[in-house]
């Protein structure tokens, strides 16, 4: 069986972890950290932080934890996309050779594999430390500007407007600018006015597994669009749920009952489905 061996960082081996948890698990072997067993192969962490990748499907998932990319650079994510209640938020940071040490220790990952406690904890300190530009796209501008531009054009054009922000900041970009990439280069191009400036963008998927400004970019935007998903439950003293599941349909149903007057443009994304299961 053909295997590969990696050294991971800490944050790696929780990352990893994270992405095999709807898997049985054993952490009862010696000297390792966990172990997990595939349909066609092993993965095996090892208390010195190597990682044993045995089998097709487990050198396929090694691959999101090659390369590393450590050097200056900037990267960007989008959050709330996927959420009926509350804004999009798209976040653009900076980080140096510098930052690495200290981001390692804070075992920052993409957002969707830290626990919403685990970024209230750490999003202060990436936001005290590192430069980032933030936007903060509310429901009913979302709602007016979908009318004509569709989800990956409003991706875009937050995406390139938050370094264009980012760089009014620094007063540069560094070399490598990496998207979270949503759509191919060629649409996200289009999807910008023809002076559209920045054309150095590198376009990856998964980057935040690759690439630590755009993982922090997904902290800091998750930190902000909680914060954001708070202040709209306050302000209409009404809980909003995350997602867009059969939760969020019920206490959109439950928030028209409790005020029927209710103008849902306000809090949510209406081209969701979950418009019109709420309102029928």
């Amino acid at each position: 069986m053909e295997t590969t061996t990696l050294t991971l960082t800490d944050s790696q081996l929780e990352q990893l972890e994270n992405e095999l948890k709807h898997l049985t698990i054993r952490y009862d072997l010696a000297h390792t950290l966990y172990q997990v067993k595939l349909n066609d192969g092993v993965i095996t962490a090892y208390k010195s932080r190597k990682v044993v990748f045995s089998g097709p499907s487990a050198l396929k998932i090694s691959e999101r934890y090659q390369n590393i990319i450590k050097k200056e650079m900037a990267g960007s994510d989008e959050v709330g996309t996927g959420d009926y209640f509350g804004p999009v938020v798209v976040v653009a940071c900076y980080i140096t050779k510098d930052d690495y040490d200290w981001l390692t220790k804070l075992k920052i990952m993409d957002s969707k594999a830290m626990t919403d406690e685990v970024i209230n904890n750490v999003a202060p300190t990436l936001i005290k430390k590192l430069t980032h530009s933030l936007l903060v796209l509310d429901n009913p501008t979302y709602n007016k500007v979908h009318q004509n531009l569709n989800l990956n054009h409003i991706k875009a054009q937050l995406h390139h407007k938050a370094y264009d922000h980012l760089r009014d900041k620094l007063g540069f970009l560094p070399k490598l600018c990496v998207v979270d990439q949503f759509t191919k280069p060629q649409a996200y191009y289009a999807s910008l006015s023809d002076d559209y400036g920045i054309t150095h963008l590198h376009f990856e998927t998964k980057a935040e597994s690759k690439y630590l400004a755009v993982a922090c970019a997904s902290v800091i935007g998750r930190y902000y669009f909680l914060e954001a998903m708070n202040q709209l439950s306050q302000k209409f003293q009404f809980q909003f749920p995350l997602g867009a599941g059969k939760i969020v349909d019920d206490k959109g149903k439950e928030l028209l009952r409790r005020y029927p007057d209710f103008n849902l443009n306000e809090v949510a994304k209406l081209h969701f489905k979950n418009t019109k299961r709420i309102l029928d």
